[in-house]
């Protein structure tokens, strides 16, 4: 018999033939994929310039952000979530919920929030009373209800928030900016982080870390309280020494560079002094307030005194007069804190309110409450915020119950709140729902994913197309999940 024509070799051979046709088929589908425009974007990065302005991939409706950032777990239930079946059954238990044991422990009662909600604006939002100078903005604010999240742990939660992972040495989303678009000022750092006067937040660096990425795309953070370190020159060195020193040795590292013109840390290393000298006047102007008029003092509760809390408020509403003055000019992407690491006791460095939230959430709504509206008003006014989104979040939520044995909320990431407000979203609109005592999101479910590729989408970037090629992956700042929320872009 012809060896063509057994059965045993026209079998195999017909099956490694339908293997090659499915393989041709899947090489045209992945073809067709990447004609589609699904290939990854990575922009053309110069060592000597890593942060020169770069173009988006379409069309952006924002050009820079403001992240407004507050540490510790902020309660849906008790400032922008309001669920009037929560006072129905307030002191009953949370049906289903039997035996539930979250964070810390087991839960009790259903719990109505101390503070009355009341409708503000013309969308006749409902807004607690713990903010009521956010809440007079709220027709200038889009109200994502349906967040969830993937831990109930504070660092970790931290961390999903700002770099879209839940471990350490992750690229900050303000890295991840930076790395794509650069930025249009060349005087400042194209990403500062502000943190609250009471000190970092849990994460710290990783905040504004750059992980993976080039060290030029991390945060430089400072703020009103305390400035730049290592930036002032000593006093018996001259301005004109100091700027015939920054020549002479300007001139010294092109030459260098000339004859390394392949090395392109060297050439970071020099565009990273020479920004560093540029801030020794940028910075110190910017962050000088003191020539703000009394009006705008007042307005954001910078004059403030008399006791702690109001002494930390005029702290903080400094720092948001620092982030309109650095969004003013040009800063790509500014962090504010709100809440520090958890040092001085339960309750006192940030929202984390587990014993007695009422006692607890007086002094953190005050300090929080007219210095960040305020800030959003002086955006407004000023013209900024057609151009600027603002993002205010936290790292998770709290449960509409009260811990056993305690007056407080447990940790809860099963559904929160963060709002937008600016350039490209919708006003006055609210997206996403919990269930009806504000437990877990039931209506838009979305993820930080979702908030980050909408962060990115209203940047003019593809979430799926921005990479950066790192142990053998194309990296992404939202991994392999995330969607656009279409439903609050205007």
């Amino acid at each position: 018999m012809h060896p063509f024509l057994s059965r045993r070799h026209f079998l195999s051979q017909t099956a490694t033939g339908l293997g090659a046709i499915a393989l041709t088929q899947l090489l045209a589908k992945d073809r067709a994929w990447a004609d589609a425009g699904k290939t990854p974007i990575r922009p053309e990065l110069n060592p000597a310039n890593p942060n020169a302005a770069r173009p988006p991939h379409f069309e952006p409706r924002a050009k820079q952000v403001l992240m407004i950032f507050c540490s510790g777990a902020v309660s849906q239930v008790d400032t922008f979530d309001f669920k009037p079946e929560l006072i129905k059954h307030h002191g009953k238990p949370m049906p289903g919920a039997e035996g539930l044991i979250t964070f810390q422990g087991g839960q009790g009662a259903l719990t109505k929030s101390p503070w009355e909600f009341k409708p503000r604006g013309q969308s006749g939002k409902m807004v607690s009373d713990l903010v009521p100078h956010l809440g007079a903005l709220a027709d200038e604010m889009c109200f994502i209800h349906s967040l969830t999240g993937k831990t109930n742990t504070h660092g970790p939660g931290e961390n999903f928030m700002g770099t879209g992972n839940t471990l350490d040495a992750f690229p900050s989303i303000g890295s991840w900016l930076t790395y794509a678009l650069g930025t249009a000022n060349e005087t400042l750092p194209a990403y500062v982080a502000i943190p609250d006067p009471r000190g970092a937040p849990q994460s710290a660096g990783n905040f504004w870390g750059s992980g993976y990425l080039p060290a030029a795309f991390q945060g430089t953070d400072f703020n009103a309280s305390k400035p730049v370190r290592n930036l002032a020159r000593p006093a018996d060195f001259t301005p004109q020494k100091d700027r015939a020193t920054r020549e002479f040795l300007a001139k010294l590292n092109r030459h260098h560079l000339e004859q390394f013109p392949g090395d392109s840390e060297l050439a970071a290393r020099i565009s990273s002094y020479e920004l560093a000298a540029r801030m020794q006047l940028s910075v110190p102007e910017v962050s000088d307030i003191a020539n703000e008029p009394a009006h705008i003092l007042k307005l954001y509760g910078a004059d403030a005194a008399g006791n702690p809390v109001q002494d930390l408020k005029a702290a903080y509403a400094r720092n948001c007069i620092l982030a309109r003055r650095l969004i003013e000019k040009g800063v790509r992407f500014v962090q504010l804190f709100n809440g520090a690491y958890q040092t001085g006791g339960e309750g006192t460095s940030n929202w984390d309110g587990h014993k007695v939230l009422k006692e607890q959430y007086v002094k953190h709504g005050e300090v929080m409450d007219q210095p960040t509206a305020a800030l959003l008003t002086d955006l407004k006014q000023r013209g900024l915020l057609k151009d600027t989104l603002v993002v205010w979040c936290t790292e998770f939520g709290r449960m509409p119950t009260f811990q056993q044995g305690a007056s407080g909320r447990d940790h809860n990431p099963a559904g929160f709140t963060a709002w937008l407000a600016g350039a490209g979203v919708k006003k006055g609109f609210s997206y996403g729902s919990t269930d009806e005592f504000g437990y877990k999101a039931v209506e838009n479910v979305a993820t930080v994913y979702d908030l980050h590729a909408t962060i990115l989408d209203l940047l003019g970037l593809n979430h799926e197309r921005l990479t950066f090629y790192h142990n053998g992956l194309e990296r992404r700042l939202t991994d392999v999940h995330g969607q656009v929320m279409r439903g609050v872009l205007a």
